[in-house]
């Protein structure tokens, strides 16, 4: 994958719409994501052969508009479906083994500090998604708001590595991210509740 497949990182799931989930996806497809993650959690988050026919149903769209389709964690769907990749964090299996068995396909890490970075790179995760950079509501177990100073830190320690920004991450705020180094901002309320998703698509880049 190239850095520049993570300037504008879609994520979402159903529970993250006030609207249609898909239609909502294909606007977010049409109006320039370029990178989509599948994240189906929430009380009410679809489970079983539901969660597969939808995710089959997003994985479709993403490829009639040839953006990468990863699914947050859950490593088993991914390989079911043949996803393009798969999202983990630190609580899931070692980045070595997920690694083995995504060979050649992408593998991205959560990280929030220098020892989880390095872990990540070196056991061959293809990016890192480091926050919360702001705080947010879209995630109840998130960790407490960062700023960017790591996410600068990262930049400076690996200069090559694609790193994206997430975390309570708006159009208003996006550019200090950008220009702490990553090099994409991952975002879920900013174009799920978005009355114009081409404008804060554009306004993201």
């Amino acid at each position: 994958m190239k850095r520049s497949d993570l300037a504008v990182y879609f994520i979402m799931g159903t529970e993250n719409c006030k609207d249609e989930p898909l239609v909502v996806l294909e606007d977010a497809l049409k109006s320039g994501i370029t990178f989509f993650q599948l994240r189906e959690k929430g009380a009410n988050a679809l489970t079983g052969e539901s969660l597969e026919k939808f995710a089959l149903a997003c994985q479709t769209l993403c490829k009639e508009y040839n953006v990468p389709f990863i699914i947050n964690d859950n490593v088993q769907l991914a390989l079911k479906i043949n996803a393009d990749g798969v999202h983990v964090g630190q609580d899931d299996a070692p980045i070595a083994q997920i690694r083995e068995q995504f060979n050649g396909k992408i593998v991205g890490v959560s990280v929030h500090n220098d020892e989880e970075m390095k872990v990540a790179v070196e056991g061959g995760a293809d990016y890192v998604g480091i926050g919360p950079i702001y705080e947010t509501q879209s995630k109840a177990d998130a960790k407490p708001a960062a700023g960017v100073s790591f996410l600068s830190k990262a930049r400076r320690d690996y200069q090559d590595f694609p790193i994206v920004g997430i975390g309570g991450i708006t159009t208003e705020n996006a550019s200090e991210v950008l220009a702490a180094g990553a090099d994409g901002v991952a975002v879920i309320s900013a174009i799920c509740q978005s009355a114009d998703r081409r404008e804060t698509i554009n306004l993201l880049k």
